[in-house]
This record gives structure tokens, C-alpha cells and sequence, in this order.
């Protein structure tokens, strides 16, 4: 999945440009490259399906020149994680009955590349079996109230590192976040599910049945070059809504394992924070230059060849992109897709 915006990441994500697109660690690729390094082990590439937004044909063609065309499946509008998979998984089930799916996002990091590939290649044997919906669930490090939450329910006899899922919680409040973590019986979601292509569907059928009907509807035009024109017809009629809350939260056969793979959703800037080398006085400089005198616990993050020159701050992020520059509190950051959304009605299209 890589047709989000990232609008957290602005001003370094844009519209035109978001986060997945972008090298943010001078390796030379891409979140979106990265992530389909990871998965070149185990899933050849002609079964690497990409689903984004039209607007950025080109430059997945640029960044990926080695899938197939007819494996970009382009969204006419952003509706969501829900309407992107069951759209995917339509696509998928017209080509291969039996496909075994991993739904992955392209932004997300992974450090620990060789334990993901076990992960996924036992994850995708566990649900072979059929009638399971998988998730993979990473320890949280703390309360944090913008990802979904998995309580832990009994293990699946002679698998110790995977249980039935007892209750899924998507974004809770922060109060119930701190419930969540002390009670150690909760672990994140990491946004990375696998399931075989028929369960899926049977599980929007059953839980998000005015979807299931709008992309059946296409059925025989699925994988045919009668596909693109039913979807840029209908697709806009879903409803906009996460996979997280569409099924993963009422479905009954779903289960999580527990992996350690040195995971970040990589969904903000503190997360960018958390994840980076830090100097003496706490701060992290990504790839800029910086005089800083009495700054603690601050990102630093300038595009282009420019000096940031700052006094007292603590906890704060400096972000530096083109026309934009972002000075704003860590503690604040949740707030930082409404600013975008601010800057576009009052300044114009141009600053995000």
C-alpha cells in the first residue's frame, strides 16, 4: 500500500511527494524501495502488487521500474486502507484462487530484515490452512495513542509466538492506551496482515457488506483490461474507512504473532526522533548542518545546503523543506495534520 500522503511528515511530505517516496536515511532507496526489498526473499516479483494514487505513476515507475505495469493498481480517490485491500485482494483472487496474501505498508521501517522474513514466511504457512486472518504484533515501548492496540488472547497449540486474537482497539484514547501497556497483555499492530485471498473476501462480505458488493460487482473484470475502467467508476462509491476498523476489529478468526523485527511505523517525527542517533544533549541532526547552543531533545531536519543556527530549544522540531519551514513542539505533533490542512485553505496547495 503506498497512496498515502504522510501529511504528519510535512513539511518533508508533500502531496506531490509523500514520506514513502523519500530517502530518509541516505541509504539511496526509498521507504517504498526498502519495503519491497524486504519482501524480493520470499515473494517474487511478479506477484509484488503496488496500490497508490494516479498522481504518482510516475514516480513508482521511476523508483520501481522492475514490476510489472500491470501490477500498479492505480486509486482514483483515497478512500482508506479497507476499500485499497479489498479492491487488492479482488485483483488478486481473478489471478491466482489459492493466493496467499501479506498486506504490507510502504513506509513503515524494519531494521531487523532477516527475522521479518521468517515472520512472514511462517506467517503465510500458518494461514495457508485457511479461515485466519493474521496480524503482526509488536511489544509497545509506550502509550502511544495512534496505532491500534491487540489483546492477547490463548496460544494456537505447538506455536509459541502466536495467539487468537481476544479483542482488537483501534487509536484508543491515551488513558486507555497506559491501561494497555501496563497490563502487558497488549501489543501494537503493526499494519502488517496476512491471509489467504478467499478469506479476506469472505470477511468484508461479512463485516463490510456494501463494499464487498461495490468491487464484486467487478468480478469479470478483474486482471482485464476492463479493470481500470470499473474501478475509476465505482471505486469512489466505498466507504473511506481503515481495515482496522472495517473487520480486523469484528471478525472472530483473527490472530497476532509476536515478532520482534526493531519495527516504527515511521508515522511522525517523534517516531523519526525515537528511532535516530542522538548527540550529547539529546538532539537528532538529520542530515543538515547545526550550530545548536542549549537545545535538548530537538529534531533537526533541513533539505538543501543550509545552516540551522538555534538557541534554547527543548523538544522541539525544526523542519526545513523548500517553501516551508516547520518550528513546532514534539509534544504537539498530533496536531501537525491539521496545521497542513490550515496552511492549504489559507496559502494555497503549493505549501503542502
Amino acid at each position: 500500500m503506498c497512496g498515502g500522503v504522510g501529511s504528519r511528515f510535512w513539511p518533508f511530505s508533500r502531496d506531490n511527494m509523500p514520506k514513502q517516496f523519500l530517502d530518509f536515511f541516505g541509504t539511496g532507496r526509498s521507504l517504498l524501495q526498502m519495503a519491497v526489498d524486504r519482501v524480493r526473499p520470499v515473494v517474487p516479483v511478479e506477484n509484488i502488487i503496488l496500490v497508490t494514487n494516479a498522481k504518482y505513476a510516475s514516480v513508482i515507475r521511476g523508483q520501481l521500474p522492475e514490476i510489472p505495469e500491470e501490477n500498479i493498481l492505480f486509486e482514483p480517490a483515497r478512500r482508506n486502507t479497507a476499500p485499497c485491500i479489498c479492491w487488492a485482494a479482488n485483483h488478486i483472487y481473478a489471478r491466482c484462487k489459492d493466493a496467499l496474501i501479506a498486506t504490507l505498508p510502504s513506509d513503515h521501517l524494519v531494521l531487523k530484515e532477516e527475522a521479518f522474513v521468517r515472520a512472514l514466511e511462517s506467517g503465510l504457512d500458518f494461514v495457508a490452512q485457511g479461515g485466519r486472518l493474521l496480524t503482526l504484533g509488536i511489544k509497545p515501548t509506550s502509550p502511544n495513542t495512534g496505532y491500534g492496540y491487540i489483546q492477547l488472547g490463548r496460544p494456537v497449540d505447538g506455536i509459541d509466538d502466536t495467539m487468537k486474537v481476544k479483542s482488537f482497539t483501534e487509536k484508543p484514547s491515551l488513558e486507555m492506551a497506559r491501561l494497555f501497556v501496563d497490563s502487558g497483555e497488549f501489543y501494537w499492530n503493526s499494519g502488517i496482515f496476512i491471509w489467504r485471498a478467499d478469506d479476506i473476501l469472505k470477511a468484508f462480505a461479512e463485516f463490510c457488506p456494501d463494499m464487498a458488493q461495490i468491487f464484486d460487482a467487478g468480478a469479470e473484470y478483474y486482471a482485464t483490461p476492463l479493470e481500470r475502467g470499473f474501478i475509476d467508476e465505482n471505486f469512489q462509491n466505498a466507504q473511506s474507512i481503515s481495515i482496522d476498523y472495517a473487520v480486523m476489529e469484528k471478525a472472530s478468526n483473527v490472530y497476532v504473532k509476536t515478532v520482534d523485527l526493531g519495527w516504527s511505523d515511521l508515522g511522525t517525527w517523534k517516531a523519526l526522533y525515537e528511532i535516530s542517533p542522538k548527540n550529547g544533549d539529546g538532539n537528532v541532526v538529520q542530515n543538515c548542518k547545526v550550530h545548536a547552543s542549549g537545545c535538548e531533545g530537538s529534531l533537526f531536519a533541513v533539505k538543501g545546503d543550509k545552516i540551522i543556527v538555534a538557541s534554547g530549544l527543548k523538544d522541539y522540531i525544526v523542519a526545513d523543506n523548500g517553501n516551508a519551514l516547520l518550528i513546532y513542539p514534539v509534544a504537539d505533533e498530533q496536531k501537525i495534520r491539521q496545521i497542513v490542512n490550515d496552511v492549504r485553505s489559507r496559502f494555497g496547495e503549493e505549501f503542502v
